[in-house]
């Protein structure tokens, strides 16, 4: 996909000349790979890869983050014996006006899933009032650092949560007073369900990893959104 992308980009600046190219490149710097993130501008196919880059520069993904307006404040960093796991970059999430809390509160996460959230929520709301015909008030969340292999296991590679690179959603509270879990409204083909699976797909565009109920057991009730490392070179993974 990547390279058929810049194949395409390719052909649009031959067919546009050197000038008009540079102009169309300035008003729609979301859809190459070259141009500087900015959470002002519109979600396109290099968003995530540009997210994820940010774990390798805390204070740029921070600084894109004030200058975005954003109320979450940096985090003390988290030390560990163990040298696969803790975190430098750290983001205590604080609700935005209008914007869903976080559920327990006092969350704390990588700068980039922080960052990647502020462009997820309004895609969360957008399809609550599409889908449900209210708004998210509350997101209920199993957290996000934890120092631990992948699935708990006592070998192998080390989980995102290592690192405070990923976060798990478990379900979703709404203005009207429902309530939406993953692990009770997954299945099916209601309302809720169709809402769960937009906002699983809205979050493929902007984290390196998501995965749901369908991919396997182990997340039959939360959706797990990280940035993982190989999501900067443009490996991605939805399901």
């Amino acid at each position: 996909m990547g390279c058929l992308l810049l194949l395409i980009v390719l052909a649009l600046a031959a067919w546009l000349g050197r000038r008009e190219f540079q102009a169309y490149v300035r008003a729609h710097p979301e859809k190459f790979p070259w141009t500087p993130l900015s959470l002002a501008d519109p979600i396109g196919p290099y968003t995530a890869r540009k997210l994820a880059a940010l774990g390798e520069d805390a204070a740029q993904c921070r600084a894109l983050l004030a200058r975005a307006g954003d109320r979450d404040s940096p985090a003390p960093p988290v030390a560990s014996s163990t040298p696969d796991c803790g975190y430098a970059d750290g983001m205590t999430i604080i609700a935005e006006d209008g914007s869903p809390a976080f559920a327990p509160a006092g969350l704390v996460t990588a700068c980039p899933v922080a960052a990647a959230l502020r462009l997820w929520l309004p895609a969360v709301q957008q399809a609550a009032r599409r889908h449900l015909g209210s708004t998210v008030v509350r997101i209920d969340h199993f957290g996000s650092y934890s120092c631990r292999q992948l699935y708990g296991g006592s070998a192998g590679p080390w989980s995102e949560h290592a690192t405070a690179d990923a976060l798990d959603i478990a379900g979703f509270r709404f203005a009207d007073g429902r309530r939406i879990t993953v692990a009770g409204h997954w299945t099916g083909s209601g309302t809720e369900a169709a809402f769960l699976r937009a906002v699983r797909d809205s979050a493929c565009d902007l984290y390196a990893t998501v995965l749901s109920p369908d991919y396997n057991d182990a997340h039959r009730d939360h959706l797990h959104l990280d940035q993982a490392a190989r999501g900067a070179r443009g490996g991605s993974l939805c399901r």
